[in-house]
């Protein structure tokens, strides 16, 4: 998990952790608000619990580093960019994050900073007072939900690359709803109420003297702050855009003319690759594999300043060749003009935006499991259509769940057999849930065969291929009616030892790349090495007569 949700550079590191200080912050202080809605002891109970933490020097270092850091590397990001153009999503939250500062400012120079400098109680009671009942409510309001939506959003971009998030979306778009709108309903019941106490003479003064009240001329220095605040601001923003400009015309000084055949004629930054001007650009330009020179989907012929470009790279040679791709044909993804060229896209996208992202494909390490039921043909000869089905169905709802319950999900249905992967977090854990379900399928067979014999039907054998290698995960078919599935050599050399565990006699044979991504190394004593067919190397595998034999130690 974690080479998942911190990959990155240290900057990518320090705004997610400062994002998630900022996020729990956030969250509890909407609770807090929200508490409005039933009595004002709940409400300034919490405020109070809060701020043993908040007001706390450690915890006030920790909020304000981490709220300057996050702000600060935003607009170091902004400096940094080769474009402004981005996804929606994106652009949102940009915009979303450079609007808060200009409420929040005055949040703080109103609260904590009246609180430091003038000693004023700044309870809830006294923030509500100071905007009801004119326009600061509502834009209060709208920073509440500037904050929220920024961070959801934030939320959803990290968290998006873990296989659960999409799983448990549905059920927190409902709690993303309920935080903001709690929060709100809170602070009008409250602001309700507390205007009705202050519009009493008598219980105005008390309020006033309860609070500590801000004088006029305190007031007017807390304006000045906040103005002040406000500059300093604006001119981090504006340092930002200067850099972001500057950098953008002096790439232009060192940039390359490209030009595309039935397309736009364009001005890049040396040292992109052609894929990455394209993407810049906004150019439609296909390439399934990301860029990473692992499929040819992004390759062009070059019909002007071939010759200026460096020879093709081992890796892009390579894949070139696995094509036979014409004279003149390159990479997108691994070729750096330095001169003008003129190059044609040979695959280009239609420009349609319904096939989701996973059609593009996604490559993984993960463990494939291969299963075929034995004796299946001279079994079922004779037999009716519909007994049949009804054996294979029986079958297949005894070993599937037991597959299902180690994370992992059924690929496909072959008759008798089937192709299932592992797609967890990482490869270990990948490898570890293969294992425990081929232990698991062995036993959840057993108990399926004891029935079969108290029906006096005869005993069902599976063989068993286990692997672990690179797969590509996508969306094969016409669009609109693809299918999720896997394709790759793993799959191949996971069918093959599942073949092979017929001549030797045994339920599985498990490859000694998954046993050492499981971290079964001492397994390794009685490996053999199989030439498979259609496999150009050697395979070496670990035969294993009951897959329950696999059990100990898995999770070591």
């Amino acid at each position: 998990m974690k080479s998942v949700l911190w990959q990155g550079g240290w900057a990518t590191r320090l705004r997610i952790g400062s994002g998630l200080i900022l996020f729990a912050f956030a969250f509890f202080h909407f609770i807090n608000i929200g508490l409005g809605l039933f009595h004002t002891d709940y409400l300034h109970g919490m405020q109070d619990g809060r701020h043993a933490i908040t007001r706390h020097d450690i915890g006030s270092a920790i909020l304000y580093v981490a709220l300057l850091v996050h702000a600060g590397l935003a607009l170091y990001s902004i400096s940094q960019r080769r474009t402004l153009r981005m996804p929606f999503s994106t652009g949102l939250q940009v915009i979303l994050g450079l609007l808060i500062p200009l409420q929040l400012i005055a949040h703080i120079v109103q609260t904590r900073y009246a609180h430091e400098i003038y000693d004023v109680n700044d309870e809830m009671g006294y923030i509500i007072l100071l905007m009801w009942p004119n326009s600061a409510i509502w834009m209060q309001s709208l920073l509440l939900l500037l904050v929220w939506i920024h961070a959801c959003i934030g939320l959803h971009m990290w968290l998006r690359l873990t296989h659960w998030w999409h799983k448990t979306v549905p059920y927190l778009i409902g709690v993303a709803v309920f935080i903001p709108s709690f929060a709100l309903a809170g602070l009008l019941t409250e602001g309700r109420r507390i205007w009705s106490d202050f519009a009493d003479p008598f219980l105005r003064e008390q309020y006033i003297d309860h609070y500590n009240w801000p004088s006029p001329e305190a007031f007017q220095t807390m304006f000045s702050v906040k103005d002040n605040a406000l500059m300093a601001f604006w001119t981090a923003l504006g340092v930002s855009l200067s850099v972001f400009v500057i950098r953008k015309l002096w790439r232009r000084r060192h940039s390359v003319r490209i030009k595309y055949v039935e397309g736009p004629e364009v001005v890049a930054e040396k040292g992109m690759t052609l894929l990455e001007i394209s993407q810049a650009n906004g150019i439609p330009h296909t390439a399934l594999c990301g860029g990473k020179g692992r499929c040819t989907t992004c390759r062009v012929i070059i019909e002007d300043g071939a010759d200026q470009l460096p020879a093709p790279s081992e890796t892009e040679a390579r894949s070139l060749a696995a094509v036979s791709a014409p004279e003149g044909a390159r990479l997108a993804c691994q070729i750096r003009p330095t001169e003008p060229i003129t190059a044609f896209r040979m695959f280009r996208p239609d420009g349609a935006r319904s096939r989701a992202h996973a059609s593009q494909g996604q490559e993984r390490q993960l463990a494939v499991l291969f299963l075929d039921m034995r004796g299946f043909t001279s079994r079922t000869t004779g037999q009716l259509p519909y007994d049949i089905v009804f054996l294979l169905n029986r079958f297949f709802d005894a070993i599937v769940p037991a597959i299902t319950a180690d994370g992992g999900v059924v690929d496909k249905y072959m008759g008798d057999g089937l192709l299932a992967v592992f797609e967890t977090p990482d490869t270990e854990s990948s490898a570890r849930a293969g294992l425990k379900a081929t232990a698991d399928v062995s036993r959840a067979l057993q108990r399926f065969n004891q029935q079969l014999e108290t029906e006096g039907s005869p005993r069902i054998r599976i063989g068993m291929g286990l692997h672990l290698g690179d797969l590509v995960l996508g969306e094969i078919g016409a669009a609109g009616h693809a299918a999720r599935t896997i394709i790759g050599d793993a799959v191949n050399v996971a069918s093959r030892l599942e073949a092979e565990t017929k001549a030797l006699g045994v339920e599985l044979l498990v490859s000694a790349d998954l046993l050492h991504a499981a971290g079964r190394d001492g397994d390794h004593e009685n490996i053999r090495s199989f030439q498979l067919r259609g496999v150009t190397q050697p395979i070496p595998a670990l035969p294993v007569t009951s897959a329950t034999d696999m059990t100990p130690d898995i999770g070591r």
